[in-house]
């Protein structure tokens, strides 16, 4: 269905923030996704992100049971889904209570009226209907019988009442593709598609798509509607992609680079899960996914697939970081590549497993027995999953090493456009399997990365012994010799730390000339980098860097750092970037912090960094060192 010409006011806008709220059973996420994935096609620059309570199935009409899709789309670069939403779709009095504090002051507030009775504000926590009082007057309030306009639409239709009542997302997201000039027809081909062994169901959900965008065509209470022009992206083919989508094409790619069987070992842990689902359906380019019984199991099968000669990974969340660090350490001893995925979460133990943090740091750097040093890289975008997922495979299989890779759930089920590289522009990943006796031993090390060679095995001559003990370094042999197991230990964390000359500089972003760095890690980028900009443009200059690699650190690290005189960390933990670096170099940071299962907004860096430059009077001074 190409784009309808509108018959009422059309008012230009630069970007929009849309946030769809309902019950868990709702099909907030679907309505959401298949806006983003229209707003993709149409040309916007997006961004989105999904929030979900962790019940499979929390008490209907609940507080606890809201579930939310944030999307922000664009006709310039962007790089959050929004501040806060300009329209909130709220389809029951809990997803309005639990959402309206975020909507803009003059924002769109479109409701499905017919949830508003007693027995939901009661179960919402309103003691009268905000539809009938003041409460809501500083918003454009649009109140819609979608349940009754859906019924309606299917009337005649063979499917249940309760089938016929779930269809009402698709009428609501029918409403916004009017209202916003979105396009149906992929949207309309993805339901063709999802629903074909549901025939009945299929034509309802497109009826009720199509119900909802000729009300909004056709009633009178939209004074106007809305047009965010095409953006200026680079030119390129693009796809909308999430975190753990870029995630796993990225490894699949890789192993590709490779000339090599991929194997995914994993047991299911949200918010991970989606990267096993996803590997699952590409087996025609040589992967292989197992699903284990437990963490430990999944750990051990990818170190076994490596020995093997396998691009071999296994992914997690925290909890199964935790139980996986046995076999980590094995794999540092035994010196053979294999990466691990942690989708981090909220903690500790189960702690929020749908919502977002950064405080596995610790964990991934430290959280092994014994002087066992792993690298550690970290995408910054949903996008950038691809590029660093194939990152991390040369980087484990250059230098012998597993390698721990921190995504987390915004990145994760957060999505971007992501530009489908040309497959030319890729790095080369080159393995190599001795053959035959060439006077190699299992733990001769190549003079420049120090990676002994990958012998597989059954290779003729080459026999050797791998396990937990400790190697005689060379030969191979258990050694329990106390000088030779202090030059392993050190020639492990050489090894390590030599990746430094092996990965980019950093560069620094925002305004050089700045006297004010601030760091982030990981998913905060695109906060981080969106504050700062807002800052340079106030004439508050701020300059930025952005690490990916956290061990070893870019060999330039300390040398930008050395160039500001009051230097911020950002990052969704206490402090643990911010604890590491004063440890290791001694220096003074300030720090902003967010633990609340939330992305940060980017108002919050802006005042946290506001706050910082006014509360400490000194700040155009070098700020003291600590005491080493």
């Amino acid at each position: 269905m190409s784009e309808v010409i509108p018959t009422k006011e059309v008012e230009e806008k630069e970007e929009v923030v849309i946030r769809f709220c309902g019950d868990s059973g709702d099909g907030m996420q679907i309505a959401g996704t298949r806006f983003t994935q229209a707003s993709a096609v149409f040309g916007n620059d997006i961004s989105s992100f999904p929030d979900y309570p962790a019940e499979i199935r929390a008490p209907a009409g609940s507080l606890p049971g809201v579930s939310g899709y944030q999307i922000q789309f664009s006709s310039r670069d962007i790089k959050t889904p929004g501040d806060t939403p300009d329209v909130l779709v709220a389809m029951n009095p809990a997803a309005l209570k639990a959402n309206i504090k975020d909507l803009k002051e003059g924002g769109i507030l479109i409701v499905n009226e017919d949830t508003f009775v007693e027995e939901n504000l009661k179960l919402a926590g309103y003691t009268m209907n905000p539809l009938h009082d003041e409460s809501l007057s500083k918003f454009l309030l649009y109140p819609l019988p979608m349940t009754k306009l859906t019924g309606k639409a299917l009337e005649g239709s063979p499917l249940t009442r309760k089938e016929v009542e779930r269809c009402k997302n698709f009428f609501a997201l029918g409403v916004m593709f009017w209202l916003y000039h979105r396009p149906m027809d992929q949207t309309i081909s993805w339901i063709t598609n999802q629903f074909k062994t549901k025939p009945n169901l299929g034509t309802a959900n497109i009826l009720a798509l199509k119900s909802g965008y000729n009300f909004g065509e056709t009633t009178d209470i939209f004074r106007k509607t809305y047009r965010v022009p095409k953006a200026r992206l680079p030119q390129g083919e693009y796809r909308h992609i999430t975190g753990n989508e870029a995630t796993a094409l990225g490894f699949i790619t890789a192993a590709t680079l490779a000339q090599k069987e991929l194997v995914y070992a994993s047991y299911p842990i949200t918010p991970a899960s989606e990267i096993l689902h996803e590997l699952s359906k590409h087996k025609e380019f040589k992967v292989k996914t197992l699903q284990a019984e437990d963490e430990i199991a999944a750990a051990g099968m990818a170190l076994g697939a490596s020995f093997t000669g396998a691009i071999a990974l296994t992914g997690t969340s925290g909890p199964g970081l935790s139980l996986k660090g046995e076999t980590l350490g094995l794999g540092v001893m035994m010196e053979l590549p294999f990466v691990i995925v942690d989708v981090q979460r909220g903690g500790p133990s189960t702690g929020l497993p749908t919502k977002t943090e950064q405080a596995d740091l610790f964990l991934a750097i430290y959280g092994r027995h014994g002087e066992c040093p792993m690298p550690v890289i970290a995408p910054a975008t949903p996008a950038d999953c691809f590029d660093m997922a194939i990152e991390a495979v040369r980087l484990a299989t250059t230098y012998m090493t597993p390698i721990l890779y921190l995504s987390d759930a915004y990145l994760a089920n957060g999505a971007d456009p992501w530009k489908i590289p040309d497959i030319s522009t890729l790095p080369q990943i080159k393995t190599h399997h001795p053959v035959g006796p060439s006077g190699l031993e299992p733990y001769s090390r190549d003079p420049i990365t120090l990676a002994r060679p990958w012998i597989l095995p059954g290779t003729k001559g080459m026999e050797h012994r791998l396990g937990g003990l400790e190697k005689q370094d060379g030969i191979g042999n258990v050694s329990y010799d106390p000088l030779n197991h202090e030059a392993m230990v050190k020639i492990r964390a050489a090894k390590v730390e030599g990746i430094s000359r092996d990965i980019p500089q950093l560069k620094i972003e925002g305004d050089p000339q700045s006297k004010v760095l601030i760091v982030g890690w990981g998913s905060t980028y695109g906060a981080i980098t969106t504050a700062v900009q807002q800052l340079n443009k106030q004439n508050t200059k701020i300059a930025q860097i952005h690490l990916r690699y956290l061990n070893p650190f870019p060999s330039n690290f300390k040398e930008i750092l050395d160039q500001f005189e009051t230097i911020i960390i950002a990052e969704m933990n206490l402090g643990q970037l911010a604890q590491i670096i004063q440890g290791k170099w001694a220096i003074a940071v300030h720090k902003i912090n967010k633990v609340q299962g939330q992305p940060f907004k980017v108002k919050e860096i802006v005042r946290g960094i506001k706050e910082i430059l006014k509360g400490d009077q000194q700040w155009e001074k070098k700020p003291k060192r600590v005491a080493s």
